[in-house]
This record gives structure tokens, C-alpha cells and sequence, in this order.
């Protein structure tokens, strides 16, 4: 099955969060506060996705309070899951838990940890900076490093898929209203 016709099959996005939504450094202040940045693009297309028919979830090794204030209280994403370090057992109950298979699951990730979801979903995804043996595994490449628009990338390229893409195009030209 061609890669296009993969993505069209997708109701379930799924993202790491240090090394895709961030450029995967951690950033600590004298204080030993954890500060990230996320790219406000990776913010819309992920709100873009909610909008169309597509869930989106978080799957992150990481506790952080950063994360957690931009990707589920910002952004609103319900799925939210952090200090999982078996990725695949979490994923399995998620999938489980909105009547999903795991083929209409898109995971995009960058690191070792992410390996074993990557082989188990529809569409495996990873950002251009992520390890070698991650990028063997994947479905697609993105252009993109982590951090720097490369889950806006992959928003769009399901969105166009799907054949949402102009027509989100043609609501912002109309003027629609977004925070991201």
C-alpha cells in the first residue's frame, strides 16, 4: 500500500515531545526551572488536525510541567501521556480505548525509545535530525528538524491526504481565527 493511501487511513496522530515538538535540548534556569520551545507552526497544525477527523495524542518519556502547560492546557490536546517509557504498551491502550487498529495510527518520533511504536503503527514518522536507526524504520522523513516544523509538516501532509488541506486554506482566507 502506497504511502498516500496509508495516510488517508489515519484517525490517530501520535507525537513525542523532546526532540519532535522541541529541538530536544533541555533548557534549566538557576533555579533548576525546566523551560522548552515549541514551534507556534507545530501548534496550528496540530490544532488543524483536531479539527478534521483526525485525534491527536502525546506519548512522552518525559514529565515536564513545560510540556504540559503548551501541548494540554494550550493546546487543549486530551490524550495527553508523560513519564511513559514503554511508549507501546501506553499506544496499545489508547488505540484500544477509541476502538482504533493500530494501522490507522501515525506515529512521528526521533529517538531509540520511539522503535518500537514506529514498527508497530500504520505510518512511522521521523523528524530529520532523529537518530539513524530511527530514520531506517520510517515511513517518511521529514524535511524538518525536531522543534522546527517538522510536526506542522506531517499536519499537513495528512491534512492534504485527506483533502482538507484547501479547505482550511480557503476558511483563513475568509478570515478564521486561531490561536496556536
Amino acid at each position: 500500500m502506497d504511502i498516500d493511501n496509508k495516510l488517508s487511513k489515519i484517525k490517530l496522530a501520535v507525537f513525542d515531545v523532546d526532540g519532535v515538538l522541541t529541538d530536544g535540548k533541555l533548557y534549566f534556569n538557576d533555579q533548576g526551572i525546566e523551560h522548552k520551545a515549541f514551534d507556534v507552526r507545530d501548534g496550528l497544525g496540530i490544532k488543524l488536525l483536531m479539527d478534521s477527523d483526525v485525534e491527536v495524542a502525546i506519548i512522552t518519556g518525559r514529565k515536564s510541567q513545560a510540556s504540559r502547560a503548551r501541548l494540554f492546557e494550550n493546546l487543549g490536546i486530551r490524550h495527553y501521556y508523560e513519564g511513559k517509557l514503554d511508549k507501546l504498551s501506553t499506544l496499545h491502550s489508547v488505540v484500544e480505548g477509541m476502538d482504533l487498529s493500530m494501522s490507522e495510527v501515525l506515529y512521528m518520533g526521533d529517538d531509540l525509545i520511539d522503535l518500537s511504536v514506529m514498527l508497530a503503527v500504520g505510518v512511522s514518522v521521523a523528524v530529520d535530525d532523529a537518530v539513524e536507526e530511527v530514520k531506517e524504520v520510517a515511513d517518511i522523513i521529514s524535511s524538518k528538524k525536531g522543534g522546527c516544523g517538522a510536526v506542522r509538516e506531517v499536519c499537513e501532509k495528512i491534512l492534504s491526504t485527506k483533502g482538507y488541506w484547501n479547505k482550511v486554506i480557503a476558511q483563513f482566507k475568509k478570515g478564521k481565527k486561531y490561536t496556536n
